[in-house]
């Protein structure tokens, strides 16, 4: 059995509530950063751990701490990402709703670190259910001086505060949240600066993904020699695998960095559900190209799936079987894209209409000749020419699935409709 570090708390009764969390050895960390380690010996912990961020980038994450100048004046701030709105990803939601102390003693010794005394956990608006555990997680906090003024008699205070959100996927994107966090329009700033430098109300601010900061407690209490024996070389530690679509055993899955795809699948999520064929997944949310059952064998870290042509992202394992139209794939998913653009950027916001367009004329058999092209044509005219990394990411499902399925794509073109319509595997029909 692979070590865990995340979800050994959440199938105990009542894993949300603190004493269940303290009788598991919760805060202990804390404890121990506050009186045996300087805010930047932490920091050295987490950086020799090699932990990277989890939310999607695979940033490492003591660097991106090191970036923050210490001779600004005025306060700093640290925002915790969990505004999981990338389809197919779910797994920051079960640190949120079963064990919300884990994701608190990490923000706390994260804050400790960086110089923190004020943070936000902006999460997304449909998390109705996690926002309320969170609010009643820090009130227990509060209570027994693991949050708040001194803590644990140290000294060091923190305010931490919900903050949620509408329900814009683009919100995920760190400097977008950030407006929408100082009460403006959700749109990506123009970078440099760099939050780190110049964040939240012009001061500088660590943004950090629910799961990376859910690490932290494991790498001061246990060692970054010892989380870094984990997983592999490049991507040390575990992942948290939320894996979806056409598996027997959908869910989420700690495993360590590196672990095979063929092992997550087939081992642990159950195997194709009704014995079908697998055909395609994408391995880290929809905005990772998808790979084939000829990558079955490919190692789940960054470098390994860097190499086969796609990314870990979010590490949101959608999966889909032969009778899955990889059109259609890409259709549902530009529609998705399309509805959350914010509108900023002319590519994003016009180009991705035009895609759907084309997409709809290739299931409903009005497509012509020129028209795969014409889709890779403008694909090309919004990636690398946005603001943020939206455009890059909407245009994913489109390139990725023609790349690797282009008789697909031919087939629908010739046929003048989906060759696949008649074949359904019913309810879960692709990624939703």
């Amino acid at each position: 059995m692979a070590e865990k570090i995340l979800l050994n708390n959440i199938d105990r009764p009542g894993s949300e509530r603190i004493d269940t969390y303290l009788s598991q050895g919760g805060y202990a960390a804390l404890k121990k950063a506050l009186e045996t380690m300087k805010p930047e010996e932490v920091t050295k912990a987490v950086k020799a751990s090699g932990l990277r961020g989890r939310g999607g980038a695979g940033f490492p994450t003591g660097l991106k701490w090191s970036f923050v100048p210490k001779a600004v004046p005025g306060p700093r701030y640290l925002c915790c990402n969990a505004d999981e709105g990338e389809p197919g990803t779910f797994k920051d939601r079960v640190i949120i709703e079963k064990d919300p102390h884990l994701l608190l003693e990490g923000i706390a010794i994260s804050c400790y670190a960086l110089s923190v005394e004020k943070a936000y956990i902006y999460i997304r608006g449909e998390f109705v259910v996690g926002a309320e555990k969170l609010t009643a997680a820090i009130s227990e906090a509060e209570s027994k001086g693991y949050l708040g003024r001194n803590i644990l008699g140290s000294g060091f205070s923190l305010d931490l505060h919900v903050h949620r959100g509408a329900g814009s996927y683009i919100c995920g994107e760190e400097t977008a949240l950030l407006e929408s966090l100082e009460g403006k329009r959700g749109h990506p700033r123009l970078k440099p600066p760099f939050p780190a430098s110049v964040g939240l109300y012009g001061q500088p601010t660590v943004i950090n993904n629910v799961e990376t900061l859910a690490n932290v407690p494991a790498i001061v209490a246990r060692g970054a020699e010892w989380f870094a024996s984990l997983g592999t070389k490049g991507s040390t530690g575990t992942k948290l695998f939320a894996v979806s679509g056409h598996v027997e055993k959908p869910g989420v899955y700690e495993l360590p960095l590196g672990v095979s795809l063929r092992e997550l699948l087939f081992e642990h999520a159950g195997g194709m559900r009704q014995g079908r064929k697998l055909k395609a997944v994408m391995p880290g949310g929809s905005s990772t190209p998808v790979i084939t059952s000829e990558h079955l064998d490919v190692a789940l870290d960054f470098d390994s799936l860097a190499a086969a042509g796609t990314m870990l992202g979010s590490g949101a394992v959608i999966v889909m079987d032969d009778t899955t139209c990889m059109v259609e794939v890409a259709l549902r998913l530009t529609r998705f894209y399309k509805h959350e653009s914010c509108g900023q950027c002319t590519p994003c916001r016009e180009g991705l209409g035009w895609l759907e367009q084309l997409l709809e004329g290739l299931e409903s058999g009005k497509a012509g000749p020129g028209d795969i092209e014409l889709l890779l044509e403008v694909s090309s005219s919004i990636s690398g020419k946005t603001l943020c990394p939206m455009g890059d990411a909407a245009v994913v499902p489109v390139e990725s699935t023609v790349s690797r399925f282009r008789e697909e794509y031919e087939l629908h073109l010739r046929e003048k409709r989906c060759p696949l319509a008649g074949s359904r595997a019913g309810v879960g029909q692709g990624p939703h």
